[in-house]
């Protein structure tokens, strides 16, 4: 059976692989992205399997008059996949008014506006998937990124409460939090201006990061994606990549242990007269 797929920020990285290998199976997809000539060659290959519209998603009005077009012109979407996204390296005191508004309108005021959007057709049509690209980077951080994890934390907290607001209308959400994927992501992360006071500070990153330290394979993350998107109950998040998995593991570990020795505290700020319900023990 055919199916059908909505997906943003398709002219590279995941979102490229990913429609390519759609195509190559017999569904189709409706392709989003800001210069939709850039997916010319496999519109000429694919015919009307491929829906291809512009996008930007820092555009809130647009989101929704696309996503509109697509469910009426498709008639049914069965996975929704958000995808777009960008990142600025800098230290906190690097970054400009415009570095922090412009990442955040992409990552995360973006997908939630795409979630929103997609929510009332996805509910009508009884059901669907969304699928939203995080990374490892919504659990752990590493200094130079902090408005990167910023919107990929912030994400993972919509997400969080999102997904059981919608599940009763048998909408499905994942969040795909993958490690270091060899993709052109990287080639187009915007570098802040360097500030002299950070010069020899050994924390933050600088620099291109080599192919060869990255784990994950861009292909094979985007084939994960589709079986992920077949599973009859998906997982609210799935992890995609050894160092993802090693590192968030460990994130979350060390979180825990702290937590564990602050209990003693924590209980003690409570009110004299407080007893805690079952769903808060």
């Amino acid at each position: 059976m055919t199916t059908t797929w909505f997906i943003t920020g398709t002219s590279s990285g995941f979102g490229r692989t990913l429609t390519e290998l759609l195509l190559e199976r017999g569904d189709r997809v409706a392709a989003t992205l800001r210069t939709p000539t850039r997916l010319d060659d496999l519109a000429a290959r694919h015919g009307d399997r491929l829906w291809v519209r512009a996008l930007d998603v820092t555009d809130t009005a647009q989101i929704r008059e696309v996503v509109d077009a697509a469910f009426a012109e498709l008639g049914r979407i069965d996975v929704v996949v958000s995808n777009a996204g960008s990142g600025v390296i800098g230290t906190a005191e690097e970054l400009t008014d415009t570095h922090i508004d412009t990442l955040i309108a992409t990552n995360l005021t973006g997908s939630i506006q795409l979630a929103r959007a997609v929510v009332p057709h996805l509910r009508a049509q009884g059901g669907g998937r969304i699928l939203q690209l995080s990374s490892m980077g919504g659990h752990m951080s590493f200094p130079g990124f902090s408005l990167y994890h910023a919107t990929k934390w912030g994400i993972e907290g919509f997400y969080d409460a999102f997904a059981p607001e919608v599940e009763p209308f048998g909408i499905h959400t994942t969040l795909v939090e993958p490690g270091m994927i060899r993709t052109p992501f990287y080639d187009a992360v915007v570098h802040a201006n360097p500030h002299p006071a950070y010069a020899d500070n050994p924390a933050v990153i600088r620099g291109d990061i080599p192919l060869e330290q990255m784990a994950g394979d861009q292909t094979k993350v985007a084939r994960a994606m589709i079986d992920l998107a077949q599973l009859p109950c998906p997982p609210r998040r799935r992890l995609l990549g050894s160092d993802a998995y090693a590192r968030v593991h460990d994130a979350l570990t060390q979180r825990l242990e702290q937590f564990e020795s602050q209990r003693d505290i924590a209980m003690s700020t409570d009110a004299d007269d407080y007893v805690a319900t079952a769903a808060m023990a």
